[in-house]
């Protein structure tokens, strides 16, 4: 069982053998596994892995099978493990001719050997594959053209089935197994699953058995090999039997430890069936963040945030709205789908029930019989008894289509919608998390992380992913706003006038985006504000670009680094929260890193990583300048807290070392507290000999003098930072005299 691990992104531009020569550096900072993202052949030029296209071969643009073995070799030679991220859900479909068996599924319809991998209706299309990719134009089928047994339509290209050629491409096209429609129709007309509402990635039916072996036996290879040691499960709420799927999986690859994405909401827990170590860590994430918000400030930034929106904000009605919206419009074939199987008659309202049900839903799916409660209060709360009756018979199919489309409904609708447009601490708006919630006291902080111990020893902790919608340091900066709310209003209200754009929300969020990742590049600031607009969807979206509207949103973007008067306040506000997000950035690292569980470090974030939402967070890592800072930090250089990020990897490297080195230190959980009148502002806990202290709230701290004389904890150790030693009740402004943070070993 790992230590801790390390993310790294393959792809074409950081392949397999670049993640070998990385694995020196890695292991001097104290890693014990890697995590590598997906490693089956993808589409061409993918950044992601996501869109497998092929699940019989390691990816050649990312190193191939041979590229796999170097760094398996070189891993467990050096004793470290490889942790392999897989995608059971789905396929990418965008290039045809590049997936075999969705190719032959166009050319041969139903006939096809493949045609039950994929989760298509068929009824639904007359017997035919619908898909959206035509333009707006009435005369679209006009544009097609015969290029020998392929239909082309621009860079699109479909295969002819034997024995339909002839006539004009459109008459050709009316002969073939598919339907191709506009790319507007797929709300109202597309018969295949997809991941989420993305027509590219087709969902497979991974639990025909079957579909299993085929997109499982290169994983199976690589546990027989001996080159992979763990697996790590994409969207595993995408499934029709996730807990089957497990079970399979399991068997596939023997004893090797499993992870899943799998999303837990408030006090949710995982089936206790499943034969998983835990999650990937976005359970833990959210505690850490809310640990370091000033709960003070709750009042006066809703009451700006609602001002900005010149309407109240309830989070928990914004959330159930933007569900509906999705389940109405780019969800809503999934949602007729599960009508249809449930056995519903036309025009008898089971779609609407099944609407308000997903709306109501407080998790992302049922796993019946667990978390049958859910449903049920959510069917109350719907007034939807007779379709609740359905919903929980598991003989219906229809009732396992509604668990893996209220996931759909609930990532949508909140994570890529509500998410959006919710911006009182953007902070807070992260996967797998509340944004009501707005803070948690070091009591609160404590009693999550023994049940973490108990329930979850194992499960992954994380604060950045390559999913996260702010990387960790950036949060760290905006949870700062949350001490200083007056003059955060005072700011964005400037800001606000200097450069308009007549979305309150929207401008709000991003100016915290701008705040929280600064400096950052036009370029950077304009994608992510083009992106939040269109995941908001209010006034542009990604199917109708406002181009006004966009035009305006990028002047605003661009104002931080061209208008004078918009980057001296954004420069002015930055100087002011930046030494409190160092020290909320070392702070959240090291309590991520010390909890419970299995710390994971996303690739580059052992330095200051103040990336926003993919493919901000996908950026290349200079591996080279942190492998430097590193060699200088071992050498006894003892660095400031600045903007290098060599204190961050002071922290990171002692703390993954001692995680790595000496497990016998973490096996317990006991607060430590510190008396006095700064007494709130030290969170820490001792985990069997490895003692992790870290401030809170830096800026009511100096505010308030700074820790003074007259707090103190008991202490008995040497801090792993600085080397110090510390016996009976020691000032706390004594141990934080060079670092907010300390790493005291006393065992």
């Amino acid at each position: 069982m790992p230590a801790n691990s390390y993310r790294l992104q393959i792809s074409r531009d950081f392949t397999l053998d670049d993640a070998v020569a990385a694995v020196p550096y890695l292991r001097r900072l104290g890693v014990d596994w890697l995590y590598l993202s997906p490693l089956l052949e993808a589409a061409s030029g993918s950044s992601h892995g996501y869109d497998v296209v092929d699940h019989g071969r390691v990816d050649a643009s990312r190193g191939g099978a041979e590229g796999l073995a170097r760094l398996a070799e070189t891993t467990h030679a050096a004793g470290m493990g490889l942790l392999v991220d897989i995608v059971p859900n789905h396929m990418g479909v965008a290039d045809a001719r590049a997936n075999a068996w969705w190719w032959d599924v166009l050319a041969r319809g139903r006939d096809s050997a493949f045609a039950g991998f994929f989760d298509i209706d068929w009824a639904a299309g007359h017997g035919r594959v619908i898909l959206p990719v035509l333009g707006d134009g009435a005369d679209e089928l006009d544009r097609l053209r015969l290029d020998g047994d392929e239909l082309a339509y621009y860079d699109h290209r479909f295969p002819v089935a034997e024995g339909t050629g002839g006539g004009t491409p459109a008459e050709v096209h009316d002969r073939q197994h598919y339907r191709l429609v506009s790319f507007r129709e797929a709300d109202r007309l597309l018969n295949y699953r997809r991941f989420f509402a993305v027509n590219d990635l087709a969902a497979l039916r991974v639990e025909d058995p079957r579909v299993f072996d085929a997109t499982h036996r290169e994983i199976a290879r690589w546990f027989e090999a001996g080159l992979v040691d763990g697996i790590r499960v994409d969207h595993p709420d995408g499934l029709r039997d996730p807990g089957g799927y497990l079970e399979r999986l399991r068997r596939a690859i023997g004893d090797a430890p499993i992870w899943v994405e799998k999303i837990l909401e408030g006090e949710e827990e995982l089936p206790p069936q499943w034969p998983v170590e835990g999650t990937t860590g976005y359970d833990a994430l959210r505690l850490v963040d809310r640990v370091f918000v000033d709960p003070r400030a709750e009042g006066e930034l809703t009451r700006l945030a609602e001002s900005v929106a010149g309407r109240s904000l309830d989070w928990g009605a914004l959330a159930a709205q933007q569900k509906r919206e999705v389940a109405r419009t780019i969800l809503h074939p999934d949602v007729a789908r599960v009508a249809r199987e449930l056995g519903a008659a036309p025009g008898d309202g089971m779609e609407e029930e099944l609407v308000e049900i997903a709306a109501a839903l407080p998790v992302y799916r049922s796993y019946l019989p667990f978390g049958r409660e859910h449903l049920e209060r959510a069917a109350a709360e719907a007034s939807a008894p007779r379709t609740l009756e359905l919903l929980l018979d598991v003989a219906n199919p229809g009732a396992a289509r509604f668990q893996q489309t209220s996931g759909m409904i609930m990532a949508k609708g909140v994570e890529d919608s509500a998410f959006y447009r919710y911006p009182r601490l953007t902070s807070l708006n992260e996967v797998g998390g509340d944004p009501s919630w707005f803070a948690l006291d070091a009591e609160g902080f404590h009693a999550w992380q023994r049940r973490r111990l108990e329930r979850l020893p194992r499960s992954i902790t994380t604060l950045t992913t390559h999913d996260t919608k702010r990387s960790e340091d950036t949060r760290a900066r905006i949870a700062v706003l949350a001490e200083i709310p007056g003059e955060w209003g005072r700011a964005l209200g400037e800001l606000r006038r200097l450069a308009p754009l007549g979305d309150g929300p929207l401008e709000e969020l991003v100016w915290q985006a701008v705040v929280g990742a600064w400096p950052a590049s036009s370029d950077r600031l304009v994608a992510y504000a083009l992106k939040a607009a269109r995941e908001e969807g209010d006034v542009t979206t990604w199917t109708d670009p406002d181009a006004d509207f966009e035009a305006r949103l990028t002047a605003l973007a661009r104002a931080a680094e061209d208008d004078e008067r918009v980057h001296e306040l954004v420069t002015g506000l930055s100087d002011r929260i930046t030494p409190a997000g160092w020290s909320n950035g070392l702070g959240m690292k090291l309590l991520q890193l010390m909890a419970p569980g299995m710390p994971d470090v996303y690739q580059g974030t052992e330095r200051w990583d103040r990336s926003l939402v993919d493919p901000d967070n996908r950026r290349p890592v200079d591996y080279a300048a942190s492998a430097a800072l590193l060699e200088r930090v071992d050498a006894g250089w003892l660095p400031p807290v600045d903007e290098s990020g060599a204190a961050k990897v002071l922290l990171v490297s002692r703390a993954l070392r001692l995680r790595r080195d000496r497990p016998e230190l973490l096996r317990g959980y006991d607060p430590v507290r510190a008396q006095g009148p700064r007494a709130g502002h030290l969170i820490g806990f001792d985990r069997g000999g490895a003692v992790a202290l870290a401030t809170r709230l830096p800026l009511g701290l100096a505010a308030a003098g700074g820790w003074g004389a007259d707090t103190v904890v008991e202490l008995d150790g040497r801090d792993e930072l600085t080397g110090r030693e510390f016996a009976g009740r020691v000032p706390v402004a004594e141990v934080f005299a060079r670092y907010p943070v300390a790493l005291v070993v006393t065992a």
